[in-house]
């Protein structure tokens, strides 16, 4: 039963009903129900802070599960980037080293490597992220596997042309020197005959009379053959293939023709005292990719161990060029 509230009116002195107006009764309601749900709602976001929901949890899991096989794959791909980095190594260093053929550079086995991310930065990723990191390294290691793939197709080449390889690196004097006496001035800096100031000589002189035979010191094709304005008067240099190039200048004849191909040991010209020099002598230069370098260390064929050493102390004197 309802109770009933009365109130004293002082004005008729007499005890009165109380009436709670509508508009009262429904603030009362509003502000009861207003209540109700923001306390719900502050229920609800602190049990979301504490308990997962059923979608959290699964998702949670799965994100687990991804991150324990995106480590193991992570491992699986380090091992792989190990294996084939030892083979780079391999191929750089020894397989191509005994063919004396440039070791291929990184740039050409994978142009651009992104870096690997930590572990602990994996926590942070999203599946898609996932995905695409692990993408991008198996691409990474695709690239380089091709790479080295070509790479031992090449030194497979090598080995079947390595008869041709060996007739292609020089490895005779260009002139007859049995005695060692006809080398005058050695490879690297050296005084100018002309100018009398010291210049770099790309080569080697061999002092001989006029008209004594030059021979090619390794197989293949002439590359040029005739006169030089350049300083080296009448000359031939030759293209062996594999990087390597040799030059003969200052000759009075030149045998040889552009286009030509000779075998090791063939004239090719003979000595004279053409173009800037200043006596007969067969400047004779070896080129390898493009770079001059030391002759001394290509005639191998023709000397023993103490004829070498002798002829290293000969070109090694700071003389005069002739050149």
């Amino acid at each position: 039963m309802k109770k009933i509230r009365y109130f004293y009116n002082t004005h008729t002195l007499r005890y009165e009903k109380v009436v709670t107006p509508l508009r009262v009764k429904l603030l009362r309601v509003f502000a009861f129900i207003a209540t109700a749900i923001v306390t719900a709602v502050l229920i609800v976001l602190i049990a979301f802070q504490y308990i997962q929901s059923p979608n959290e949890k699964r998702l949670n899991q799965q994100n687990e599960d991804l991150l324990d096989q995106y480590t193991l794959m992570q491992q699986q791909v380090q091992q792989l980037q190990q294996k084939v980095g030892e083979l780079e190594k391999r191929d750089n260093n020894v397989y191509r080293a005994i063919f004396e053929s440039s070791p291929i550079p990184d740039s050409a086995r994978l142009n651009e490597m992104a870096k690997n991310k930590e572990i602990k930065l994996v926590t942070g990723m999203t599946e898609v992220q996932l995905v695409k990191s692990m993408t991008r390294q198996l691409n990474d290691l695709t690239l380089r596997v091709a790479y080295q793939s070509k790479s031992y197709n090449d030194i497979d080449e090598m080995v079947k042309n390595k008869q041709k390889l060996i007739a292609a690196i020089p490895s005779i004097q260009p002139v007859s020197n049995k005695d060692l006496t006809r080398i005058a001035s050695g490879f690297g800096s050296r005084i100018d005959p002309i100018y009398k100031s010291r210049h770099f000589h790309a080569g080697l002189d061999f002092t001989a009379p006029v008209g004594t035979p030059i021979y090619a010191t390794a197989d293949d094709v002439i590359k040029e053959a005739g006169f030089s304005t350049g300083g080296f008067g009448n000359h031939v240099l030759i293209n062996h293939g594999y990087g390597y190039e040799t030059l003969y200048g200052h000759m009075y004849r030149v045998k040889a023709t552009v286009g030509q191909v000779v075998k090791r040991g063939e004239v090719i010209g003979y000595v004279g005292s053409s173009g800037k020099s200043t006596g007969p002598h067969c400047h004779y230069e070896v080129h390898r990719s493009g770079i001059p370098v030391d002759p001394v260390y290509y005639f191998y064929n023709d000397l023993s161990p103490e004829q070498f050493d002798r002829i290293l102390k000969i070109a090694g004197a700071q003389n005069q060029s002739f050149d």
